[in-house]
């Protein structure tokens, strides 16, 4: 009876471990292989052992890319993840018209990103712009050094604000009510019952928002490609574009496959580091 149960088990897996092998497991493999190879589309691959690894060390446009994907990071996650809370906090008080703005919110995120980004790119314009006219002021946002990642991480943040509350949204619901009415009971103010009470029963939904955030950022580049295609001077050169511009601008699928796996060798790290920062401060229920 076991058996038969394991083999009806997989038998209803198997679709979804043919699908995980072919477009997960084996695309990793095959980009380990070419990270190994020198490749132009058109010749025969050639086998250089870590020559590409060694190339991408020693450029210094690959330590832009991640300098600026870094900071790029580091401008949207925190921004994205303080609004959707208090977008979060607002919904969660269920006030009249709070089903409308739920729907209202989220729809950027489901928005294809090159489209946002065509549009955006648009509404930036230094001279036809919507917000250079709102302003009255002929600002290059784009073209500049200083305001052109700006410009994107705001994009960015605009489009994932709704993402973000929707997940705090469904961590508040499941906070248990009884522990507000004691708060009051005892006289707790609003702000001490979100500190010690709210903040602390989100962190698990907070750990999930932090790690998806982070990969996502990394690995930006719709909407770069669409608003700046990595300009001004490199100034929002993101990893993402910069493997794009190795592997189908100059050719280069090895160092392309190399870029790829250091990125993902940094986001495990990344994400193990959050991992054991959350472990003893996170809490799933209540005893």
């Amino acid at each position: 009876m076991r058996r038969r149960e394991t083999a009806v088990a997989y038998t209803l897996l198997t679709p979804s471990l043919v699908g995980i092998g072919l477009f997960l497991v084996l695309p990793v493999f095959v980009v380990l292989w070419l990270s190994l190879r020198q490749w132009d589309l058109v010749s025969p691959s050639t086998f250089v052992g870590l020559r590409n690894y060694r190339d991408i060390l020693s450029d210094p446009a690959v330590g832009n890319s991640f300098a600026v994907t870094a900071l790029f990071t580091a401008m949207v996650i925190p921004v994205q993840t303080v609004l959707g809370l208090g977008v979060a906090l607002l919904l969660n008080r269920r006030l009249p018209g709070s089903a409308f703005f739920r729907a209202l919110y989220i729809v950027p995120w489901i928005c294809a990103p090159l489209a946002l980004g065509v549009v955006w790119k648009w509404m930036f314009d230094p001279t036809d712009g919507v917000l250079n006219a709102i302003i009255g002021h002929r600002i290059t946002w784009l073209s500049s050094e200083n305001l052109a990642l700006p410009s994107v991480a705001a994009v960015s943040v605009w489009s994932q604000v709704g993402y973000v509350s929707l997940f705090f949204l469904a961590g508040l619901s499941a906070v248990p009510g009884h522990l507000y009415e004691a708060a009051r009971i005892d006289g707790a103010s609003a702000v001490r019952t979100f500190w010690h009470i709210t903040l602390p029963l989100l962190r698990p939904t907070t750990f999930f928002i932090l790690v998806t955030g982070i990969i996502s950022s990394f690995q930006v580049f719709d909407t770069v490609y669409a608003m700046t295609s990595g300009g001004p001077a490199g100034h929002t050169d993101v990893i993402a574009s910069h493997i794009y511009q190795e592997a189908f601008v100059d050719f280069r699928l090895g160092r392309a496959a190399a870029l790829a796996v250091a990125l993902l060798v940094v986001l495990v790290m990344v994400t193990v580091a959050q991992q054991l920062w959350f472990r003893r401060r996170i809490t799933y229920e209540l005893g």
